[in-house]
């Protein structure tokens, strides 16, 4: 059985020791080589660069592969933010120099990496023993002419998270069934309940949501197309789902049940501490931030509800640089970490769902449960959600920028009481300017 509890407490100390350095220097290589990875010391160096918390590094694993590989030193670098590491990253790109040999790639900037960095990551598509994936993960990172330019880590199935002593105090259920059975099927259901919540809720002002933008990427995650088409084309403007999404996160910030919040920019975790509202629309990897940033002392308050509808938000790839001077040894590197065995590993220490589908039918996936989260069964929780998750999920250049500008729009309605279709128009030209 997998526990979330004492293990989170240890990643969050390794994400702080290099927080404020790495949040700096991002991905660079600490010099004018292509990487910083080399033969040094009699010693194989392969250097990281990941962002937020992975898994990787702060469940053990990297220590023991160097314990099972005495020949090799992983030289890993964190930074917080996966902004600020993207950033770096292009520039990095563009440069030719001061890359890890191993760097994290976001679902978001797939696309991107795929249709303008192809020739600059090695291809894993002859790789062995990387077969266990579920298919429409490694499409994701796959060119057009059959390259493969990383191995899947996590995928992001969801839920919803929720406190119960907050829906107690609002006569709501509080068993994890009986709450996801007042919004099955339908995220409007999601808000009306947030409606009873706001009326019935006895105590001090506690906003029934954290952010009208988590709501509205739920939505649009659950949708094969969000906002380009196959050929490539935008079609945000004209997208229905989208449409039906912002009006619905609209409807959320105008009614007042947010608690005007952008997830993972300031006043988020400070919100989580100090019990600023009830629910969250959760993917399997926010569950570890949100019992870090909680604490001890709100520990069994909060609980797992299965969503409306099942969605993908999120998931990430582990690339190798093509010229890095220890390409094959760091291919060897992340098929190791990419594997069934230690994407379980990290599902049962930290809540990643795994985007190996072997993986996911494994006992340490099925059984595992939240001791942080009243000992929820989020193994079955999670695991039924994925296989919710749309077969095919069309990608785009600039995904990962678009969803940014959507939550600031979202923002100007929560915090300003700009009209939504001013704050359409506004995020409608600032997606065009960022997108070109």
């Amino acid at each position: 059985m997998g526990s979330l509890g004492s293990v989170r407490v240890r990643a969050s100390a390794a994400v702080a020791a290099v927080g404020a350095l790495t949040l700096v220097v991002g991905c660079s290589g600490g010099d004018d080589s292509v990487t910083g990875g080399g033969k040094k010391d009699g010693k194989t160096v392969i250097t990281m660069g990941l962002y937020g918390v992975m898994g990787i590094k702060e469940t053990g694993l990297l220590e023991k592969y160097e314990k099972e590989n005495p020949d090799v030193d992983i030289q890993a670098e964190i930074a917080g933010d996966e902004q600020t590491y993207y950033t770096a990253l292009q520039t990095r790109l563009a440069a030719g120099k001061g890359l890890k040999d191993i760097q994290g790639i976001e679902i978001g900037r797939a696309k991107e990496i795929t249709e303008t960095q192809a020739d600059k990551f090695a291809d894993f598509s002859k790789t062995p023993g990387t077969d266990h994936f579920l298919p429409w993960k490694e499409s994701q990172i796959s060119t057009e002419d059959g390259k493969v330019l990383g191995l899947g880590t996590d995928i992001g199935p969801m839920a919803v998270c929720y406190r119960k002593d907050y829906f107690e105090q609002a006569g709501l259920p509080t068993d994890r069934e009986e709450v996801a059975k007042l919004w099955a099927g339908d995220w409007k259901k999601y808000v009306e309940v947030g409606r009873t919540f706001k009326k019935d809720f006895k105590g001090d002002d506690v906003a029934y949501m954290d952010a009208a933008s988590g709501l509205f990427n739920a939505m649009v995650y659950g949708y094969p197309e969000q906002y380009y088409d196959e050929q490539g084309e935008l079609i945000y403007q004209t997208n229905p789902a989208v449409k039906e999404a912002w009006n619905l996160a609209a409807d959320a910030g105008e009614d007042g049940l947010t608690a005007k919040l952008r997830q993972f920019q300031p006043g988020w975790d400070p919100g989580l501490a100090n019990g600023t509202f009830a629910t969250a629309v959760c993917p399997a990897w926010m569950l570890s931030h949100i019992s870090e940033k909680a604490g001890p002392a709100n520990k069994g308050k909060w609980d797992v509800a299965r969503a409306p509808k099942g969605a993908n938000w999120g998931g990430s790839f582990l690339g190798v640089v093509e010229q890095s001077p220890v390409k094959e040894e760091a291919k060897k590197l992340v098929a190791w970490l990419t594997a069934p065995e230690q994407q379980a590993h990290i599902f049962k220490e930290i809540g990643n769902i795994p985007s190996s589908e072997q993986a996911l039918q494994s006992a340490d996936v099925k059984n595992a449960r939240s001791e942080y989260f009243d000992n929820a069964p989020i193994g079955q929780i999670f695991g039924a959600a994925a296989q919710e998750i749309p077969d095919k999920q069309v990608l785009g250049r600039k995904d990962g920028t678009i969803k940014d500008t959507f939550s600031q729009g979202l923002t100007l309605i929560e915090q300003q009481g700009t009209p939504r279709e001013e704050a359409w128009s506004t995020t409608a030209e600032r997606i065009e300017k960022a997108v070109g």
